[in-house]
């Protein structure tokens, strides 16, 4: 695993550069988007298994970071789905993955990139983020201590998830291609880890994987 980087660029011609973290030496094939604010502290951990896993599979990924998330220099007051929905296609173009991971309100991010297939753990639609967004609120109008503009919220609400592979926990009664045993990371209290389960995942992934490219 090492640090990198790539530039974007926007519809309205704005764009940045952000961080990323590479794992395996080789092409990467798939790129992973965590969930945005809390859930984010939650999975990061997680989101590092789980690629580590993948790599020691042969299959090489990448974690970057979005304009206004983690690390970036956007402010999070100024960061739109637009944004990093173009800087996701930066990604792709820069650094050629195939294919798409995504979880719960990161499986968002994919839904306008040109990838050979999705795959998403616990997704949630853009209705149902909305939802919990609104409950997540403080007083002050953040959530989680980010500042969050109306625009973004307005983004977030009417966006819409791609065609994708869609495993579960059989705690959640929506339909999914897998289910599987366990407790989600994002409704725990402090940030943990699963390496048990992020094996389970990268074993399916790379089924999947390899089925996709036939």
């Amino acid at each position: 695993m090492h640090i990198d980087h790539y530039d974007w660029t926007g519809a309205d011609g704005v764009g940045g550069r952000e961080a990323m973290l590479r794992f395996s030496t080789g092409t990467p094939r798939v790129v992973l988007a965590l969930p945005l604010f809390e859930e984010f502290n939650r999975t990061r951990a997680f989101g590092v298994t789980l690629l580590r896993a993948l790599a020691r599979r042969g299959i090489g990924g990448l974690l970057p970071d979005w304009p206004g998330t983690n690390e970036s220099p956007v402010p999070s007051s100024d960061a739109t789905l637009a944004m990093i929905q173009a800087a996701y296609q930066s990604v792709l173009v820069s650094c050629t993955p195939l294919f798409a991971l995504g979880i719960r309100s990161g499986a968002l991010f994919d839904a306008r990139a040109s990838v050979r297939g999705r795959w998403h753990l616990s997704p949630v639609s853009g209705t149902e983020l909305a939802r919990e967004l609104a409950r997540q609120t403080s007083d002050d109008g953040t959530i989680s201590g980010n500042l969050v503009s109306s625009a973004f919220r307005a983004e977030l609400g009417a966006a819409s998830l791609g065609s994708a592979r869609v495993v579960r926990f059989d705690s959640d009664p929506r339909d999914a291609d897998l289910k599987l045993a366990g407790s989600p990371l994002w409704r725990r209290a402090e940030p943990g880890n699963d390496p048990a389960l992020a094996e389970v995942l990268a074993a399916d992934i790379t089924h999947w994987v390899a089925t996709c490219d036939g």
